[in-house]
């Protein structure tokens, strides 16, 4: 099936691999144990209505729960967004916004470097830019 986006995004972003997934849960205590004891991911952090469990490669997944560190802007109307690595966030950022791509917010910066950008995707959902100097050198 042949895309019409390359007319209408001339815009190139390098995308390494997806990093990080955040997901919007009622009761965080309901998915921690899933994540955890059936899939095997290990619990780094577990606080009033969040939690951070990470895969044996880094990657990160983010339970944020009600009347915790949720951002509105971070989920929209979604219940799981998808952050996408990227080797220069600064460039990355630029060539979405050249491209007429709503970017949320102001890049925001973590830990150790980490970066990451909101971006509302052509069909209205939210999805992220993530730099992780660890993981991209």
């Amino acid at each position: 099936m042949e895309s019409s986006f390359g007319a209408r995004y001339p815009a190139r972003v390098n995308v390494l691999g997806v990093s990080w997934v955040g997901v919007a849960v009622d009761q965080v205590e309901t998915l921690v144990p899933f994540f955890r004891d059936v899939l095997g991911l290990k619990l780094v952090i577990e606080e009033r209505a969040f939690a951070k469990l990470v895969m044996r490669d880094g990657d990160a997944v983010e339970v944020f729960g009600r009347g915790g560190p949720q951002p509105s802007e971070q989920f929209g109307t979604n219940r799981v967004v998808v952050g996408f690595l990227v080797d220069d966030i600064v460039a990355a950022r630029r060539e979405l916004d050249s491209a007429g791509i709503e970017l949320i917010g102001e890049l925001q910066e973590g830990t150790r470097g980490y970066r990451w950008q909101h971006f509302r995707g052509p069909d209205g959902n939210v999805f992220e830019l993530c730099f992780d100097p660890a993981r991209t050198r």
